[in-house]
């Protein structure tokens, strides 16, 4: 029996609240993701900046041996090769597959959050002074709900959409793609941890893997 490369994503073990969903996914049909066909898969962040970079690659790889960061081969020494020759560079180091992530956009919404009102309700005490002035103190204070007011106010999120891929360099061609969008990003790490979780729940969801 096949044994499905659920393990590409043992990042997921990590429980937390998510800012993360999938917004769509694509997936090769005739293709199921194994370890038969993955032993060796290059992790490539496709941003500017050089430390975004390799936290995003080093976080990834850090979830299973399988996965390799980009840095360590396709580097300043190599980057002007042609894609055949890097390619070649792959084949030569045995990858058989990548996994591609970039920022596509980032996107900025504003929601109005409505204020509250808490009304604090004094009542009551009818009958208990009572006596010379012919009426309870229920009566006399009236029903008084001072009001408490939180005004309303206009929150701006960004969000951040994310498209990952991955490629079979076997077959040479595209097997699984999807875009998240994210927010409130504080920390690059823990975001890349909810991007894989995100994304592995949507591939068993594809059938592009096999839960065990």
């Amino acid at each position: 029996m096949k044994l499905y490369l659920t393990s590409l994503f043992c990042i997921l073990l990590v429980s937390c609240g998510s800012n993360t969903a999938i917004v769509n996914s694509w997936n090769d049909p005739e293709t199921t993701i194994t370890q038969e066909q993955f032993k060796k898969v290059l992790v490539v962040a496709l941003v500017k900046d050089e430390a975004t970079r390799r936290t995003t690659e080093n976080r990834i790889a850090s979830a299973n041996p399988i996965f390799k960061t980009s840095y360590q081969y396709l580097n300043g020494t190599n980057l002007q090769l042609t894609n055949e020759q890097k390619l070649k560079i792959l084949k030569d180091e045995n990858f058989d597959g990548v996994l591609t992530m970039r920022l596509v956009s980032t996107e900025k919404e504003t929601n109005y959050v409505p204020g509250t009102n808490t009304s604090l309700y004094y009542g009551g005490f009818g009958g208990m002074y009572t006596g010379m002035y012919g009426y309870g103190f229920g009566n006399w204070y009236g029903m008084y709900s001072p009001n408490f007011y939180t005004p309303g106010y206009y929150q701006e999120t960004t969000y951040y959409m994310v498209e990952t891929n991955i490629f079979s360099l076997n077959k040479n061609k595209l097997i699984w793609t999807g875009t998240t969008k994210s927010s409130y990003i504080t920390d690059i790490g823990l975001t890349v941890d909810e991007i894989m979780k995100t994304l592995y729940k949507q591939m068993i969801k594809d059938g592009s893997v096999t839960k065990k």
